[in-house]
């Protein structure tokens, strides 16, 4: 019988890609975390990794395991919901991992939740997904700037429409934009062409809060989501584009009320 937290350990592996970040993400040390794989490839009876001096990759065996694992894992967490549901059982720990700006709203609704023990972290983009998907974030706050397909196992429910606008004067000689590898950059050039806005510098910065300040203190201007503008006093322009916000869970974890309590706090931010 194949145990169940060693394939957890697997289905980590082929989310994170090597040992070091699983042990980073399970709080296990590196020496335990392949120990404790190798003791699966023997319950399997076949090879799971291709190991070299500096790193491993999974076996076809292993890739097709770790897609069983994944299904095994997401029937569990159903079942522990379904549990849980019947028991109308609120209470557990519950990681909520959120994006900077989003957090000033979302925090006071979490703190008065009662039952359940919610943990807030602070994680954006991908990340905040594939901590989700690895089971060290229950309900991942995450934005949208464009639209997002659905991802099987995962589920995502709105939580409001944050406007976009200019924050600072239009005609500003310096725009203020996020790295190129940020998604919020690309939506700002766009709006910044359709309004024939020709900026002689942008600067990057890195955190949208870090732009919000630096406009407020005369630097440049932005296309800025309004959340991020909430303790500062600028001028602003409505860009008639928005960014979504959304909560995303595990399939699995739907129904469950500790899960269920946190995501009705969540919902009524809009």
């Amino acid at each position: 019988m194949l145990e169940l937290r060693r394939l957890a350990l697997l289905h980590h592996f082929a989310a994170l890609g090597s040992i070091a970040a699983v042990a980073a993400a399970t709080g296990y040390s590196a020496s335990a975390v392949s120990q404790q794989l190798a003791v699966l490839e023997r319950e399997a009876g076949v090879a799971l990794l291709e190991r070299s001096a500096r790193s491993a990759a999974l076996t076809e065996a292993g890739q097709r395991l770790a897609a069983h694992a994944a299904t095994v894992l997401d029937a569990v967490e159903a079942a522990e919901a379904d549990l849980a549901q019947a028991a109308n059982d609120t209470t557990g720990r519950i990681v909520v991992s959120t994006i900077p700006t989003v957090a000033v709203a979302v925090a006071p609704r979490l703190v008065a939740i009662r039952g359940p023990q919610v943990v807030l972290r602070q994680y954006v983009d991908e990340e905040a997904l594939e901590r989700l998907r690895t089971r060290e974030v229950d309900i991942a706050v995450v934005d949208s700037w464009r639209p997002t397909p659905p991802e099987p196992g995962l589920l995502r429910t709105e939580l409001m429409e944050d406007p976009l606008v200019i924050a600072g004067p239009v005609d500003h000689p310096t725009w203020l934009v996020a790295p190129a590898d940020q998604p919020s950059r690309r939506t700002a050039e766009q709006i910044m062409a359709e309004l024939g806005v020709e900026p002689d510098s942008r600067w990057e910065f890195m955190g949208l809060a870090t732009i919000a300040s630096l406009v407020a203190a005369g630097v440049g201007a932005a296309v800025l989501p309004r959340l991020a503008l909430l303790h500062v006093d600028v001028p602003t322009t409505p860009t008639g584009r928005s960014r979504r916000i959304d909560a995303v869970i595990r399939t699995g974890s739907q129904g469950r009320p500790a899960v269920t309590a946190v995501m009705d706090a969540l919902t009524s931010i809009a």
